[in-house]
């Protein structure tokens, strides 16, 4: 995914020309997954639906690293599962190396609530809305707006089949 003159470059500034390493959840309940929209990354102000994580801290376990990021993110407390997939994010300016894990809500009653992103202040955060969608709804959507590992999922039982992408 090259970078586009439309995208908003001074949102992704704390992320540009640095590798990063993501540990991302895969949550399910009731047959869809909890997706955050991210803002800045397609041209004309399009979300980027993926789910939530971000980036590992020195010093953190990639499940500590995890389980804050969802706090952060979605207010949930969830317990870390297996580690599904390995994504390798690269446009002209973002790369990532991206770890999937499965995670569950430590409780199943709580529901999300959009949180926030410590490295954005109040007025600029990227993450626009939280939202649990089924394959079905992602299959609706235009392809670039939905993460790459989502793509191609038609049940939700597909996401617990390990994929490996790297970027050409």
């Amino acid at each position: 995914m090259p970078d586009t003159p439309t995208q908003d470059s001074s949102l992704l500034a704390a992320y540009a020309h640095q590798v990063r390493v993501r540990p991302c959840g895969l949550l399910i309940h009731e047959g869809a997954l909890l997706l955050a929209a991210h803002r800045g990354l397609l041209p004309d102000g399009a979300p980027f639906w993926s789910p939530p994580g971000g980036g590992w801290q020195f010093g953190e376990s990639l499940h500590e690293c995890l389980r804050r990021e969802f706090r952060e993110e979605t207010g949930l407390t969830v317990n870390v599962g297996r580690f599904l997939h390995l994504h390798e994010f690269k446009t002209d300016t973002l790369q990532a190396l991206e770890m999937f894990f499965e995670v569950t809500a430590a409780d199943p009653a709580a529901l999300p609530q959009l949180g926030t992103d410590p490295e954005h202040a109040a007025d600029a955060q990227i993450l626009t809305e939280l939202a649990f969608l089924t394959p079905r709804q992602l299959i609706a959507l235009p392809m670039q707006q939905v993460h790459p590992v989502l793509r191609q999922i038609i049940s939700p039982d597909d996401i617990f089949i390990p994929q490996l992408r790297f970027a050409p």
